[in-house]
């Protein structure tokens, strides 16, 4: 199964763009959209799942046009958007078989078995009874990503799924997801949260201002960062100076200074160690000092 984006773009208002150019193919797996608040990634996702028209530009899964053919589509397409929502009034079981009984599944027994075996699978089934309206954060993104997942559909698309959870919860549904995914599925996950990335995709993208940055592996975004990553002590005077000059990706008060990491070609003046990149370290040096050529770069 393969999704092709082709020079996709979606203007708001006759000028400002939301998405500009976007090509991209996504196969089977688990597949990464990472980039800022405001990068296009929602406006990207509501197209691919069929809420919202593109301005120009197509997007096909395995060479159908996904708005000529939208009802066959749809019924292939499980979505958590970044702002789901459900009937307040509604117990949990309630809502997903509501769910259910949308996405198809007609036949009661049918229902209540998927039912149970989705709330088991996402580890809801002892708040069955419980309000939706009452479940925890993580509880209701795990609620969302069973009435997307109720159908079994071919292709889910989550959208910034972890925003605001805590970091058991955020683990919990990472596994979750990475359980899910397979060679007969498509995942594709939006977020602005390096790590939800590097635990769980093959391949990615990152968006920027509207603009496709970087294609390819997290391995290959994070070797950009090579010899680009140190690890420093300095005093606060010293670490206020630094701040001015270079990308500070975390600080650590210890007794003999401020334990830095930070993003620089060079760090000049200083006794700094070289340290190994990961991705989030990659992606402060690709936002910082590549993306201002703005060039679209391929593995």
């Amino acid at each position: 199964m393969e999704i092709q984006i082709d020079r996709l773009t979606k203007i708001y208002n006759k000028e400002f763009r939301a998405l500009d150019e976007i090509s991209l193919t996504i196969h089977n797996g688990m597949f990464g959209l990472l980039g800022p608040n405001g990068a296009g990634k929602s406006t990207l996702m509501r197209i691919l799942v069929t809420l919202m028209k593109p301005s120009h530009g197509q997007i096909s899964l395995d060479g159908k046009d996904i708005h000529k053919h939208r009802k066959e589509i749809r019924r292939m397409i499980g979505y958590l958007p970044q702002d789901f929502r459900f009937f307040s009034k509604l117990k949990t079981w309630e809502f997903l078989d509501y769910s259910a009984a949308l996405s198809g599944l007609t036949n009661k027994k049918e229902r209540t078995r998927a039912v149970d075996q989705m709330l088991e699978e996402v580890g809801l089934f002892d708040a069955r009874d419980r309000q939706a309206s009452k479940l925890s954060g993580g509880m209701k993104r795990r609620l969302g990503i069973a009435q997307a997942l109720i159908n079994d559909p071919r292709i889910i698309v989550v959208d910034e799924p972890t925003t605001g959870l805590d970091p058991d919860e955020r683990i919990r549904f990472r596994n979750l997801l990475s359980k899910i995914s397979g060679e007969e599925r498509i995942i594709v996950l939006s977020t602005h949260i390096v790590a939800d990335i590097s635990s769980t995709c093959n391949q990615m993208a990152l968006l920027s201002q509207g603009k496709l940055a970087f294609r390819g592996t997290p391995e290959k975004l994070t070797e950009k960062a090579r010899n680009s990553v140190w690890k420093v002590i300095l005093t606060t005077r010293e670490l206020e100076k630094v701040k001015e000059s270079y990308p500070v990706i975390s600080t650590v008060m210890m007794e003999k200074g401020w334990e830095v990491i930070l993003v620089a070609d060079d760090l000049a003046g200083y006794t700094a160690e070289r340290i190994e990149p990961d991705l989030e370290h990659a992606y402060v040096h690709f936002m910082d000092k590549e993306l201002e050529e703005f060039m679209v770069t391929e593995f």
